[in-house]
């Protein structure tokens, strides 16, 4: 961060100086990536006026204080300076989460009314009976994940599903 000090009519005092710099350093985790800062100071009769001038990538902000005593109008200076850079930081951020918002909101396609979820039906099953293996080797054939069938001597519905881990699950219907 570069600091320039600009005195007008006045001699700038190491004091002035040091208090200034550690103002700095304390809004140093505010300001972020601050390219330059100008400090001018300037006395006119019994005026004295602080102005403080921030750039930084994209913006720059500029804080203008003026009372009788130089280092009451710097410590007023870089108080509103620092109201400044909270606010700006706020706006950015509420901006930031606004902008999300609408973009998925421009991006959101009316939805065609739901429908009613309908039963399809579907020939996963034998009604012969059938011992299991032959059932496994249906199973197999037909590519699907459900196989109904009647067992062979008790003629009871079991189901053969495809567990997970690739072994196969029966379900014995009482």
């Amino acid at each position: 961060m570069n600091v320039n000090f600009t005195a007008r009519h006045m001699v700038l005092t190491p004091e002035v100086e040091q208090y200034c710099q550690k103002r700095l350093r304390s809004l140093e985790k505010l300001l972020g990536s601050v390219l330059e800062v100008d400090l001018i100071l300037s006395s006119q009769k019994n005026r004295h006026k602080a102005e403080i001038n921030v750039k930084a990538k994209g913006q720059s902000l500029v804080v203008a204080e003026e009372t009788l005593d130089m280092l009451n109008s710097l410590n007023l200076a870089f108080d509103s300076l620092e109201k400044k850079v909270k606010k700006e930081r706020e706006k950015f951020r509420e901006k930031k989460r606004r902008g999300g918002r609408e973009r998925k909101t421009l991006a959101f396609v009316p939805e065609a009314p739901k429908e009613e979820k309908k039963v399809i039906r579907s020939r996963n099953y034998s009604a012969k009976p059938m011992a299991l293996e032959e059932a496994v080797y249906q199973f197999d054939l037909q590519n699907k994940e459900v196989f109904a069938y009647r067992a062979e001597g008790t003629e009871k519905w079991a189901v053969i599903y495809r567990r997970k881990d690739g072994h196969y699950g029966l379900i014995e219907l009482d």
